[in-house]
């Protein structure tokens, strides 16, 4: 679709079905964006993600107001149709322009016999208010399973963790400790008159007040920082990094991981970052590159070692696992449309591969760390169960730490709104022959 000619919310309502479709926002939206003024950019993305994020609560009522659903070929008017809902009811958009504008959309996007519809369920929707929702899915607009599993998976943090995941995540920036100190750089935030703070829990983190372009971080450019999560940034406190170590980090892309491995001891001996994704790889290199960091990269399976392993064992792995990301939906809202409960299980058969193919080059006395950015045990602690039933010899390090909650075969954290996101860590340790 050529999208340089279509108002922008025509252009939101064909990203969103692409969606619906099965394409994450992070690959068809750049193109979208790419096609329109810059101008008109940060709207079409506030639109995207904000009607992701609240997709269950107003698709509720778009369709208690429509009397029968739109045919499948003039899908992307339901669409649209969502994405005026949500500048309704979470924007400070003019009532007015929300209506005209949506009614040129329909007609932009070739479907004039539909304004008459969308020009009424609409003008109901501003003169009758946002309904009452009518079930948990669309009072906490999250698909049903997801509801479902997250009420019997944290009985006592459910609803909190529903509530975290429809907030704005805060922007973590993690201090290059090689350049500068962690106090260091908040003055010169405070020089550039950015407000932040020191984050809780990782020891190089900080999280600003607001969210900033990058370009506008004192010394970006030249490696100062990266952009990363609080939670992500706890991996590093427990590998127990040493010079002369060869370490290697698992399923790598984009990178923020191994530049933080990097960064933590100077003196290792080796880093190997491996990636299935050729797409994703490069992105790696690019944050190498600007951090004036080096690692070995490599193309491949991590779990099919015979393709790409050269016989020498390692003293670190950090195994941060394919999952099925619902720590991180605040960042991801599309999760809530792309995932389906039936991921669930394929996806603990790939971690369990994963780690038992880990282990095998993992050198005696070495440590190897788990993570996911899931909350659901399923991926998580359960994992490290099955692992230790099957590997008797290896040893579960527990984590002594503040964060997080402990679950026996290691530590939870949930997305906190005003924090971190969701992430699991396990430590695991190969007895020295």
């Amino acid at each position: 679709m050529f999208y340089d000619s279509l108002p922008f919310r025509a252009v939101a309502a064909d990203v969103l079905l692409a969606v619906e479709n099965g394409q994450s926002l992070s690959q068809c939206l750049p193109y979208a964006l790419s096609q329109l003024p810059p101008e008109q950019r940060p709207q079409l993305q506030a639109i995207c993600y904000g009607t992701c994020r609240w997709f269950h609560r107003l698709d509720g009522e778009l369709n208690q107001r429509l009397k029968k659903p739109i045919r499948k070929p003039d899908r992307v008017i339901h669409h649209l149709m969502l994405v005026a809902l949500f500048q309704l009811r979470f924007s400070e958009q003019a009532t007015y322009a929300v209506l005209n504008e949506t009614v040129e959309a329909c007609r932009a996007l070739d479907r004039p016999h539909l304004t008459g519809l969308v020009n009424g369920v609409l003008r109901a929707a501003e003169r009758e208010g946002a309904p009452e929702p009518s079930d948990d899915s669309s009072r906490f607009s999250h698909p049903v399973w997801m509801v479902e599993k997250l009420r019997h998976n944290w009985p006592e943090h459910w609803q909190a963790i529903l509530d975290a995941n429809n907030t704005q995540a805060p922007m973590t920036l993690r201090v290059n400790a090689l350049r500068f100190s962690r106090d260091e750089y908040l003055k010169l935030l405070t020089d550039a008159g950015i407000g932040a703070k020191a984050t809780r829990f990782a020891p190089l983190g900080i999280q600003l007040e607001r969210p900033v372009p990058v370009d506008n971080l004192p010394w970006f450019e030249d490696g100062a920082v990266s952009v990363q999560d609080e939670a992500a940034q706890l991996c590093t406190t427990l590998m127990d990094l040493q010079p002369g170590q060869r370490v290697l980090d698992a399923c790598a892309a984009p990178g923020g991981k191994t530049c933080a491995i990097l960064e933590s001891c100077a003196e290792l001996s080796e880093v190997i970052a491996i990636d299935e994704s050729q797409d994703r790889l490069p992105r790696v290199q690019e944050n190498l590159d600007r951090l004036d960091l080096s690692a070995s990269l490599i193309q491949a399976d991590a779990a099919d070692t015979e393709q790409w392993w050269d016989g020498q064992a390692f003293d670190r792995i950090l195994l941060d696992v394919p999952c099925s990301a619902t720590g991180v939906i605040r960042r991801h809202p599309d999760i809530k449309l792309l995932r389906r409960e039936s991921d669930i299980v394929p996806l603990a058969g790939i971690q369990l591969g994963l780690l038992n193919a880990m282990w095998s080059i993992l050198k005696p006395g070495g440590r190897l760390v788990y993570a996911t950015c899931s909350v659901f045990p399923q991926e998580n602690h359960r994992i490290i169960q099955r692992f230790l039933k099957q590997q008797e010899h290896a040893q579960l390090i527990p984590i002594d730490a503040s964060w997080g909650l402990d679950m026996d075969a290691g530590r939870n954290l949930l997305p906190d709104p005003n924090s971190h996101d969701g992430f699991f860590y396990a430590v695991l340790e190969k007895p020295d022959a």
